[in-house]
């Protein structure tokens, strides 16, 4: 086994404990719950099979669906994120990520965080809407999507420069 597979690994298991264990207790003024298990879709590496990678986003979704009791609404989220990112990654990092020749620690800011909002806002919307699943409670679904993703985006932005080997 080498080291990015343990890596990646480890990452999925913590990531799903922190989440049920601590982050799915903070709930600030009924909007703002923090969705830090998404940085495994995020940091899992660009030029990987794709296929597993849909399986892996499907599982880690699942597993936070079975703590949290929630019905499947994160493993659609986490598919639906996982889906689009190679579109959000080419939209993102251009030629950098058509060559493969991206890492996510030495690439622009701007592009690091314009990937990491459209990735969370993506992943948000689809959770609260069918969380919600009502058309008719759309200023709630927004207000969750916009007030979450933007604590959301903030905790992973802090835990990638924390743990970025770039920073140490």
């Amino acid at each position: 086994m080498n080291s990015n597979l343990i890596s990646n690994i480890l990452r999925f298991i913590g990531l799903v404990l922190l989440q049920v264990l601590v982050l799915n207790n903070i709930n600030f003024m009924g909007y703002v719950n923090p969705y830090l298990y998404i940085l495994f879709l995020l940091l899992y590496p660009f030029n990987s099979n794709q296929s597993l990678f849909l399986f892996l986003a499907f599982l880690l979704g699942l597993s936070v669906d079975i703590f949290e009791d929630s019905g499947g609404i994160h493993a659609a989220a986490c598919l639906v994120a996982a889906f689009l990112r190679p579109n959000l990654l080419r939209f993102s990092f251009g030629i950098s990520y058509d060559h493969q020749t991206l890492r996510l620690s030495s690439t622009p800011l701007g592009a690091r965080i314009s990937y990491v909002v459209l990735m969370v806002v993506i992943h948000h919307l689809v959770l609260f809407s069918l969380e919600m699943f009502s058309f008719s409670h759309i200023i709630l679904i927004l207000n969750k999507t916009l007030f979450s993703s933007i604590f959301t985006v903030l905790v992973i932005l802090l835990s990638i420069a924390l743990f970025s080997k770039k920073y140490r």
